[in-house]
């Protein structure tokens, strides 16, 4: 069934008579005439019953009215929502974070983001960078915030910030407190590491290697909190995010080494597919982002 016939039939019928469906058309009643005959000869009933002051819907014609309402009436339904989605009056904003940008980076744009635009859901499911590579991949995620080294011709993707590991211990540690400590020294302690797919330790892994070091782990700890823990009452060495441990390395819980020849840092990052069109919930995040950049 042609739509544009049927758009004509559905004015003619709520306005009464072939001349008053032509104005609220905008176009000549011969035009809607023509539409109307067409309509009608293509399904073999007459639709209309022409009187001196008007139509009227024959029986076939008043079947069709109901079906042409509830039609254009979807049509009129899909173009509020998705004007909605656009206007961002509703969405989804799904996001997969490793652990440092998901507990410390992301929640006070989040917080402001929903403030925003509160018909948006919003998701943030926490991982490590590989795992959030891995949902990229899937399609489970629109963007994904990442520590660690990525493949960078795989993902389109804008730098956040830039991050310093610090090589950190409890206070009890025999090198806590210590001044112009050497890697040849730390090397003789005990060193804690995130689980492998960790961007962390993919960057400590990496700086080692390039100063000629080996990171051996003599314990992993599943995630950043359970490696504070370990060190604040052991005697292992971690290398931990600077946003991470401000607090702890303030009231004394932790202490930050002073080592002369080795610095580690590492960029962040927001990826998404390449290639994608973001959907609007997303673009809006994204840009809200570029906007409010900032260095740790």
């Amino acid at each position: 069934m042609n739509l544009h016939h049927l758009k004509v039939f559905l004015a003619v019928a709520q306005a009464g008579s072939v001349s008053r469906g032509a104005e609220t058309l905008h176009i000549s009643q011969p035009a809607v005439t023509r539409e109307i005959r067409d309509l009608e000869a293509s399904l073999g009933l007459a639709l209309f019953d022409r009187h001196p002051r008007g139509v009227t819907p024959t029986e076939g014609g008043q079947r069709l009215l109901q079906f042409a309402e509830r039609i254009f009436a979807l049509e009129q339904a899909a173009e509020r929502d998705l004007r909605d989605l656009a206007g961002l009056g509703h969405g989804e904003l799904i996001l997969g974070a490793s652990a440092t940008l998901g507990a410390y980076w992301l929640p006070p744009l989040l917080n402001r983001f929903r403030e925003q635009h509160p018909g948006v859901f919003v998701s943030l499911q926490m991982s490590n960078t590989q795992e959030v590579l891995q949902q990229l991949d899937d399609a489970l995620i629109s963007l994904g915030f990442v520590e660690g080294p990525f493949p960078a011709e795989d993902y389109a993707h804008h730098l956040l910030a830039r991050d310093q590991l610090l090589p950190v211990v409890g206070p009890a540690h025999p090198l806590a407190g210590r001044q112009g400590l050497y890697m040849a020294e730390l090397q003789a302690h005990e060193l804690y590491l995130r689980e492998a797919g960790s961007g962390a330790r993919a960057s400590i892994e990496q700086a080692y290697r390039k100063h000629g070091l080996d990171a051996r782990a003599a314990m992993i700890g599943g995630g950043t909190e359970p490696l504070k823990r370990l060190i604040a009452g052991g005697r292992g060495i971690a290398w931990l995010s600077q946003l991470v441990v401000e607090e702890e390395l303030a009231d004394g819980r932790l202490v930050q080494l002073d080592v002369r020849d080795l610095q580690i840092e590492r960029d962040l990052h927001v990826l998404w597919r390449l290639g994608s069109r973001l959907n609007p919930a997303p673009a809006a995040f994204l840009q809200m982002i570029d906007s409010n950049i900032k260095t740790f």
